[in-house]
C-alpha cells in the first residue's frame, strides 16, 4: 500500500470541470421539464427540480468546509499498489466524503417530505433508515481502513452479514406491512406472485446494490455521477404513483451532484464505502418500496456490469490455473473499467461514455415505464 500526504489540492480545470457541468444541466433541464410538463412546477413543494436544486447548492457549499475538515484529520486514501498506476498520484487525497453528502440528502428528503407530502414519511423514513444503516457500515469499514493504514477495513464476511441482515429486516417489514408486496410488478401491469420470496429478494437486492455501487467507485466522478442520472431516473419512474420517494430519490440526486463538485477529475475528494454503499442501500430501498424492481435493474445496468466483470474476473483466473498456481485474466483489469483505463482510455473517457451509458438505460426505463 501507499499511503501520500498531500499539501496542495489538485487544479480544479479542464475535461473533468466540463463534464461535470454537462451533467449538472443536463439533469436540472431534465427535472425541469418534467415538472412543467406535469404541472408540478406550480407547486414546489412537490417538485423535482427544487429538491435537486436545493441538495446540490448545500453540498457543494458544504464541500468548501468539509473537504478541507477531512484532510486535517489526515483521512488519505490508501492506494492499492496493484491497482492501476497512475492512481498511485490519488493517495492522500481525503476519503470517506459520504459523511457529509448523504447526511445531507437524508436530512433534506425527510424534512421536505414531512412538510408536502406527510402521508410518504414512513416510507420516505424506511428509505431513509436503511441508506443510514448501509452507510453507518461503509463508515466502520473507511475508518478501519484508515485506522491500520491499508486497504483492508472489516471483514467480507461480517459487512455482507450486516447487508444481508439488513435487507431481510427490510423485507420482513415490507412484506409484513404490505399485502400487495407479495407480487413482484413488471411492466404492462404483469405481476409474479412470489410470496414470501420477497424477503429473499429484498435481502439479495440491498446487499447486491451496496456493493455493486461500492465497485463501481473506482474513478474521480464515476459512482457519484453514475448514481445521480440512477437516481433521478428512478425519481421519474416513481413519481406518479409515490411522490415523497420522488423527493428522496431527488435530493439523493443532488447530493450526488453537489459531491461531484468536488470529486470531478481531478477529485478533491473520494466518497469511501461511507458514500457508495449508502446509495446503493437508497437505490434498493426506493425500488423495494415502490416495487419497480424492473426499472431498478435496468437503472442498475452499469453496476451490474462492474459487479459482473469482478465475479467474471476471479472466476476465470481459477479456472485457468496452471501447474504454477498463476491463471489467466479474461480483464486487463477488474472491475471493468480500469480495463478501459488500463487499455489506455483516459479517465475522463471512461467516466463520460458509463455516464452515456446510464442515462440511456435511464432513458429505457422511463419510456418503458411511461409505455406501461
Amino acid at each position: 500500500m501507499v499511503v501520500v500526504s498531500k499539501t496542495s489540492e489538485p487544479i480544479r480545470s479542464g475535461s473533468g470541470k466540463k463534464l461535470y457541468w454537462l451533467l449538472l444541466a443536463s439533469l436540472s433541464g431534465v427535472a425541469l421539464a418534467t415538472d412543467v410538463s406535469s404541472g408540478r412546477i406550480n407547486t414546489p413543494t412537490v417538485s423535482m427540480v427544487a429538491p435537486l436544486w436545493v441538495s446540490t447548492l448545500i453540498v457543494t457549499l458544504l464541500g468548501f468546509w468539509a473537504v478541507p475538515w477531512l484532510r486535517s484529520l489526515k483521512a488519505g486514501q490508501v492506494i492499492q499498489e496493484d491497482g492501476p498506476q497512475s492512481h498511485l498520484k490519488k493517495a492522500g487525497t481525503p476519503t470517506m466524503g459520504g459523511v457529509f453528502f448523504i447526511p445531507v440528502a437524508l436530512v433534506l428528503s425527510v424534512t421536505w417530505v414531512a412538510l408536502a407530502t406527510r402521508g410518504s414519511l414512513v416510507n420516505v423514513g424506511a428509505a431513509t433508515l436503511l441508506t443510514f444503516c448501509l452507510g453507518l457500515v461503509g463508515w466502520f469499514d473507511d475508518w478501519q481502513i484508515l485506522r491500520k493504514k491499508s486497504n483492508k477495513g472489516i471483514s467480507a464476511r461480517l459487512r455482507l452479514g450486516i447487508e444481508f441482515g439488513s435487507g431481510l429486516i427490510f423485507g420482513l417489514w415490507l412484506f409484513l406491512t404490505r399485502p400487495d408486496i407479495s407480487s413482484l410488478a413488471l411492466p404492462f401491469g404483469v405481476a409474479i406472485p412470489i410470496g414470501v420470496l420477497f424477503v429473499a429478494v429484498s435481502t439479495f437486492v440491498v446487499a447486491a446494490e451496496g456493493n455493486a455501487v461500492n465497485l463501481t467507485d473506482g474513478m474521480d466522478g464515476l459512482a457519484a455521477g453514475t448514481s445521480a442520472i440512477a437516481f433521478l431516473g428512478l425519481a421519474l419512474v416513481v413519481a406518479p404513483n409515490w411522490p415523497g420517494l420522488m423527493i428522496f430519490s431527488a435530493c439523493l440526486s443532488g447530493s450526488c451532484l453537489g459531491f461531484l463538485a468536488h470529486n470531478h477529475n481531478p477529485a478533491q475528494v473520494f466518497m469511501g464505502d461511507t458514500g457508495s454503499l449508502a446509495l446503493g442501500g437508497a437505490l434498493a430501498a426506493v425500488g423495494l418500496i415502490s416495487n419497480t424492481l424492473w426499472a431498478l435493474l435496468i437503472l442498475s445496468g452499469l453496476f451490474l456490469v462492474e459487479s459482473l466483470s469482478v465475479m467474471a474476473q476471479v472466476g476465470y483466473y481459477k479456472a485457468t490455473k496452471g501447474p504454477d498456481g498463476v491463471g489467466k485474466r479474461l480483464f486487463k483489469m477488474s472491475p471493468i473499467h480500469h480495463h478501459f483505463e488500463q487499455s489506455g482510455w483516459p479517465e475522463v473517457r471512461v467516466v463520460s461514455t458509463f455516464y452515456a451509458c446510464v442515462a440511456v438505460l435511464a432513458v429505457a426505463a422511463c419510456g418503458l415505464n411511461a409505455l406501461s
